[in-house]
């Protein structure tokens, strides 16, 4: 399976950054991930909804960019559906069996994923309702993508 996680901004931490390298360690026998990040938009102490609005529409057209054709794409968002661990394993595994073995996840910015992204995501993942750093969600959405992997392979 390949897997593309596009996430908007740095990860800057250094114990997100050793997270992260141990999760991909982790999950490459079970699939090939690529993590590309895009540059953030600056946003200003306090921006109206217009100016939150033209951010998303910035970011969106640079992850626009890196959107291949024919491949699953999940978007984080809050909104979503809300999936247990073995749910989306089961999505995973099923979207595996009907040959769709390209994911692609995106990780908006702090303030979100623009609308044209959500519109077009074939599924909408939300890991509840509250608000995680955008680094941060990396990490765990690497950490439940390799809990998914282990349970497919019939691990506890």
């Amino acid at each position: 399976m390949n897997i593309r996680i596009i996430a908007v901004g740095k990860v800057k931490e250094k114990y997100l950054t050793e997270g992260i390298k141990e999760y991909l360690k982790r999950l490459s026998p079970h699939a090939k991930v690529e993590i590309l990040e895009i540059p953030d938009e600056k946003t200003g102490d306090h921006p109206s909804e217009t100016e939150l609005r033209l951010i998303k529409d910035k970011e969106g057209e640079k992850i626009s960019r890196y959107l291949k054709d024919g491949t699953y794409l999940i978007a984080l968002d809050i909104q979503g559906k809300n999936l247990s661990s073995e749910e989306l394993a089961g999505m995973i595994n099923d979207l595996g069996v009907k040959g769709k073995s390209d994911l692609t996840f995106l990780i908006g910015g702090s303030v979100g994923l623009a609308e044209c992204l959500l519109e077009k995501a074939d599924f909408r993942l939300s890991f509840g309702r509250m608000t995680f750093p955008h680094q941060l969600m990396r990490l765990i959405l690497l950490e439940q993508l390799y809990r998914s992997f282990k349970i497919i392979a019939g691990h506890p």
